[in-house]
């Protein structure tokens, strides 16, 4: 059996369940710029705080904490700490050098974790999906107002950037790959093209998940597209699943969700919403409880939507918890294939 066949099985059985917020959850250990450079960094040249993908090897502890978390609150996938992890986003810190052994032991981490959990309970497989976001440079927008022709990165870089992200997460050992919070469409392209030549000549490649964000009430990607325009420009990729993440809440990503799911109707349906609103003065930043959240998911369940399920922004292990339970006794979506 396919890995793909695999976890398309489980999904027919019942809805899975993603983890939660991951930068989120890091700041609520108020880190300081000692704790990101560790000891591979103790000489670095320029600031890394704020680099969260560099935690899985200057402070891995942090990063196992988390995982475990969302894997004790009952998280079937949980996603790398790799959601900056291409040359393009290190070069922030200039710390593109280390890009594939980072995302190597990222991967590697949260194998180990998963390995753990599934091994207390067999009956409820653990799955690692490799993160792939969209990094902090658009192929669509011009950086400059003045010209509308400019471009701050090519479509061939981002493609580069995203083998090598790639192939250091396969040698950690991934089930899965996500391809997430797609602000531009044409990014993610190129994060689909990686995946295919990675994989051209495998015959279990990781199944692939690809999850866009609909920046606000719109309904529009950051690059101006519907969620009907998204779909069609990604769907020649076959992804085992299609959906939307961050930026909203559940409540504003409902009529988006019902979409996606009437017009993709041979794949299978994920949404991970941030907690609500930001919210400064709270403890993670956002408004909702878990049991709001779970509470908004399970309409979605009962409403036929959804096939995972999970938390982005704000999100803790509580409200991963509180989605499962919620959940749990509900039929997943039917798909046709």
């Amino acid at each position: 059996m396919t890995r793909h066949q695999r976890i398309s099985d489980l999904l027919r059985q019942r809805i899975l369940v993603l983890d939660g917020g991951m930068g989120t959850m890091v700041q609520q250990y108020k880190l300081g710029e000692t704790d990101y450079r560790g000891h591979l960094c103790r000489d670095h040249s320029c600031d890394v705080k704020g680099n969260n993908d560099l935690l899985a090897l200057t402070k891995p502890e942090v990063i196992r904490e988390i995982h475990n978390g969302y894997l004790e609150a009952g998280a079937d996938i949980i996603e790398t700490n790799t959601f900056n992890g291409t040359s393009i986003a290190m070069a922030d810190y200039k710390l593109e050098h280390i890009v594939k052994v980072l995302n190597r032991e990222a991967a590697k981490l949260a194998r180990e974790c998963c390995a753990e959990w599934t091994k207390k309970t067999p009956d409820k497989p653990r799955f690692v999906a490799g993160a792939l976001g969209p990094t902090n440079r658009t192929a669509s927008i011009s950086p400059d107002v003045n010209d509308a022709s400019k471009r701050n990165v090519t479509f061939d870089e981002l493609v580069t950037a995203y083998v090598e992200q790639l192939e250091g997460l396969m040698e950690g050992g991934i089930d899965l790959v996500l391809v997430e919070t797609i602000f531009d469409t044409l990014n993610a392209k190129a994060a689909l093209f990686a995946y295919q030549t990675v994989f051209e000549n495998d015959r279990d490649p990781p199944p692939l998940m690809i999850s866009g964000t609909i920046t606000d009430a719109s309904g529009r990607t950051l690059s101006g597209q519907t969620v009907a325009a998204f779909w069609t420009s990604v769907k020649h990729a076959k992804p085992l699943s299609i959906g939307i993440n961050c930026a909203l809440g559940a409540v504003a990503m409902r009529p988006h969700i019902e979409e996606l799911a009437k017009i993709a109707p041979e794949t299978f349906i994920s949404v991970y919403p941030n907690a609500g609103l930001p919210n400064p003065l709270s403890e993670t930043g956002y408004d909702e409880t878990p049991e709001m959240t779970s509470g908004f998911l399970k309409e979605f369940a009962q409403s036929g939507l959804v096939n995972i399920v999970g938390g982005c922004c704000g999100t803790t292990p509580g409200h991963i918890g509180a989605i499962g339970d919620a959940v749990a006794k509900i039929s997943p979506r039917a798909v046709t294939a």
